[in-house]
């Protein structure tokens, strides 16, 4: 039997969209074991002083060990 445990982070760029949700993966993926699935929720951008910010807002599962498995 598997768990998956969800979490909601944000990722920024200041390039893109892709390369925020890619922030959001590998930075993750430092701390969670068992990535399973990161499903972007929303897009949007930060304009200040002229410049953009790309968000990805995410939902990122992974596996949830147990004691015996972790």
């Amino acid at each position: 039997m598997s768990i998956y445990k969800f979490v909601e982070l944000v990722g920024t760029s200041p390039t893109s969209w892709e390369d925020a949700a890619r922030n959001v993966v590998a930075e993750a993926g430092r701390s969670l074991e068992e990535l399973r699935i990161a499903e972007v929720v929303k897009f949007d951008l930060v304009v200040a002083k002229g410049k953009m910010v790309f968000r990805v807002r995410m939902n990122l599962s992974f596996k949830y060990l147990t004691e015996s498995e972790g």
